[in-house]
C-alpha cells in the first residue's frame, strides 16, 4: 500500500480514539510483563534469605534505583518511540545520567580499595552468570513490551526495539536484585549495565522485524 493510499484509508476511519491509549496498552503489558519475570526468578532462583538484612544497606538501595532509573527512562522512550513524529527530547541524557553516577560511584570505591581488593569489587562471585541471568528474566518483559508496541506505530524500528529491550532488561536487573548478594558499585555498574544491554541490542537487532506494521 502506498503513502496515499494507507493516508485516505485511515482518514476515511470514524473510529475514536481512547485518551492515553497508548499509555493504557503499555500498563497492561508491563503489569503482565512484570509479573512473568518475577515468576521466572521465584521459580529459577528465589529471593536471597538475607533480604530482611540487606535492606538495611544502603549500597542495597543503589541496586535498586540504577535499574529502576534505567527503567524509567527506557519507559518515557518506548512510548515516545511508539508515535509517529514525537522525539526523544531528553530521553538519551536520562539514560546516561544512571550510567555516569553509577561509574562515577564505582570509581570512587576502586580509588579508595587496595589494589588487591579491586578484582574482588569488580568480579564479585557471580560476574559469569550476572549478565546472562538478567538478560533471561527480562524474556517476559521483553515480549511484553514488544506486543504493546506493535499495536501503536513505531517508525524508528531498531532504536524502538532497543528502547523496548532496555526497558525489558532494567527490569529485569531490578528484579534479580531481589536474588543478587553482590553489592559492590563496580560490580553492579559493569554487569548488571551489560545485563540490561544484551536485550537491548536485541531489540536494536530484531526491531525492524518484530515491529513492523
Amino acid at each position: 500500500m502506498r503513502t496515499d493510499e494507507l493516508i485516505a484509508v485511515l482518514a476515511r476511519s470514524e473510529e475514536a480514539v481512547m485518551p492515553h491509549a497508548s499509555q493504557r496498552r503499555f500498563a497492561i503489558a508491563l503489569g503482565w510483563g512484570a509479573f512473568g519475570t518475577t515468576l521466572l526468578m521465584a521459580i529459577l532462583l528465589g529471593v536471597r534469605p538475607d533480604l530482611a538484612e540487606a535492606v538495611r544497606l544502603p549500597m542495597f538501595w543503589v541496586k535498586l534505583a540504577f535499574p529502576a532509573a534505567l527503567l524509567a527512562a527506557a519507559l518515557v522512550a518506548v512510548l515516545r518511540l511508539s508515535c509517529p513524529g514525537v522525539r526523544l527530547g531528553r530521553v538519551p541524557a536520562m539514560v546516561a545520567a544512571p550510567m555516569l553516577a553509577i561509574w562515577l560511584l564505582a570509581a570512587v570505591v576502586l580509588l579508595a580499595a587496595a589494589s588487591g581488593e579491586r578484582d574482588a569489587l569488580i568480579l564479585g562471585h557471580s560476574w559469569r552468570s550476572c549478565p546472562f541471568t538478567i538478560a533471561l528474566l527480562s524474556v517476559p518483559l521483553f515480549g511484553a513490551a514488544l506486543w504493546a508496541m506493535r499495536g501503536l506505530a513505531p517508525t524508528n524500528l531498531a532504536l524502538a526495539g532497543a528502547a523496548a529491550g532496555l526497558l525489558a532488561g532494567a527490569g529485569g536487573a531490578l528484579i534479580y536484585a531481589l536474588h543478587c548478594e553482590e553489592m559492590a558499585a563496580p560490580f553492579i555498574g559493569t554487569w548488571y549495565l551489560l545485563g540490561m544491554l544484551i536485550p537491548a541490542v536485541l531489540g536494536a537487532l530484531l526491531g525492524s522485524r518484530l515491529l513492523r506494521w
